[in-house]
């Protein structure tokens, strides 16, 4: 049964339609890339799913349960959202850490505001903390940096920061980690120390959505690849189908050129 699926979903902003009946499903453990032009929608796409944006049109399910419904106000209520945001975890391009904190004070940061909400908070505050922390130190030391949880943002490289927005994300044991364009940041060889982390959450079956430049990265790594254009998916399959075996000469151009 698939994990994520996204029915018929239309964003506008203004008088620009920027995407277009977007419908596509995920199955828990697996990868899906998004690839396209810049333009073409991806981002907004990913921030419609971590309702960062609204849709105009369409529904977002996950695990069978209706968390958006366009024809449905009471999905749409902020107190609702905010509990459906849990589903996904969302690393920026830009990582978006908090410039004040450590490296363990960013990861722990989101799951000790959801804890205060708890009602025995008080007076279990002690212990909650410790596990916060022990779980904020363990995903520190999965992604190399257990030299580095104590350093500030401004103290780490660019693949650092974005390894460390990757352990917050995992913090709050989201159901689908999203990535919009990870590396597009960073310098090759910082690359590299970044995707070799989603390769390994991927090897873990952690579900991603991606959205990526790097066309060798995607057809390693995904199980389904999107490829889109002017707000629709265009062409879908698998990396063999996409990037081998494309339909449209829209998708075969662009992969021409991006080669």
């Amino acid at each position: 049964m698939a994990i994520l699926e996204v029915h018929n979903i239309y964003k506008n902003f203004g008088g620009n339609e920027i995407l277009k009946n977007i419908s596509f499903s995920l199955e828990k453990g697996q990868v899906v890339s998004i690839i396209g032009s810049s333009g073409s929608g991806k981002t907004t796409l990913l921030r419609c799913l971590n309702f960062l944006e609204q849709p105009d049109k369409g529904i977002i399910k996950v695990n069978n349960e209706i968390l958006f419904n366009a024809d449905d106000p009471k999905t749409q209520l902020e107190s609702e959202i905010r509990k459906k945001r849990l589903h996904f975890g969302l690393v920026f391009q830009s990582f978006n850490l908090f410039p004040q904190y450590t490296a363990l004070q960013n990861v722990m940061l989101a799951k000790e505001l959801l804890a205060k909400e708890l009602p025995d908070y008080k007076k279990h505050k002690t212990e909650i903390r410790k596990e916060i922390k022990t779980e904020a130190v363990r995903l520190l030391n999965q992604m190399g940096l257990s030299a580095r949880i104590n350093n500030y943002p401004h103290q780490l490289s660019g693949g650092q920061c974005q390894r460390v927005a990757i352990a917050r994300s995992l913090a709050l044991h989201p159901d689908i980690l999203c990535f919009d364009e990870p590396t597009s940041a960073l310098d090759p060889e910082l690359t590299g120390e970044v995707l070799k982390v989603i390769k390994e959450l991927a090897v873990q079956n952690t579900t991603m959505v991606i959205v990526t430049h790097e066309m060798a990265f995607a057809k390693e790594v995904s199980d389904h690849v999107i490829f889109m254009d002017n707000g629709c998916i265009l062409e879908q399959g698998d990396p063999i189908q996409v990037f081998e075996n494309a339909k449209e000469e829209r998708t075969k151009n662009f992969l021409a050129h991006i080669h």
